[in-house]
């Protein structure tokens, strides 16, 4: 059963304890549940008012049952709340979550889950860190933003930044973001943290 706790790091836990952690219960939740994004509903503003009344109670009902969890938005909880733990620079990463491929435009990411400031909604393939990462298939670690060419200022505050791209079969599907406020945020052991999430995340959600 899910369970708020699985969000929860000591207060000492290192790096690699703490990215261990991440993937252990992203294992943990994803387990039955291969949705990226929770299930969206809409009414159609045509209907009558009985037909809309019919459909509020349908919609009620489908709420009312259980339904499968997004992994992507329990996976961006698990990894604020881990940076939140751990000692500086990375308890002052200020933004981490996902941005999915656009199923509308194959050369365009959009935005997913997440914590912190409200983000850019769309980033072009090579535009900024983000549109670099999904453009090449490669993960994109930064000591400093202010000097990658193109970077995309969503949050004027942030000074580092990592992103990772999440591939099936080869093809980018989404990317991992992680940004900090403070320059040389991330190094290898957290690219490998993160490079092993997006690994987990591509083989247990339907893209």
């Amino acid at each position: 059963m899910v369970h708020a706790d699985a969000a929860t790091f000591q207060p000492d836990v290192s790096k690699q304890e703490a990215y261990t952690q991440v993937m252990e219960q992203a294992a943990a939740l994803f387990e039955g549940q291969r949705n990226w994004v929770a299930q969206s509903y809409m009414l159609d503003n045509s209907f009558e008012s009985e037909a809309i009344l019919n459909s509020t109670l349908l919609l009620l009902d489908s709420l009312l049952t259980p339904m499968p969890r997004s992994n992507l938005a329990n996976t961006a909880s698990l990894l604020w709340h881990a940076y939140k733990a751990l000692p500086a620079p990375l308890s002052s990463v200020n933004w981490s979550g996902f941005y999915v491929l656009d199923p509308l435009n194959s050369r365009q990411l959009i935005l997913g889950p997440f914590h912190g400031k409200i983000a850019c909604q769309t980033i072009a393939f090579h535009k900024g860190v983000c549109g670099a990462a999904a453009a090449t298939g490669t993960t994109q670690l930064v000591p400093d933003v202010d000097a990658f060419p193109g970077h995309i200022a969503c949050d004027g505050d942030s000074r580092s930044e990592i992103v990772v791209p999440v591939k099936v079969d080869g093809r980018v599907v989404a990317i991992i973001d992680v940004d900090c406020v403070v320059l040389n945020g991330f190094d290898a052991e957290d690219r490998k943290g993160l490079e092993e999430l997006a690994d987990l995340l591509s083989k247990n959600c339907d893209w």
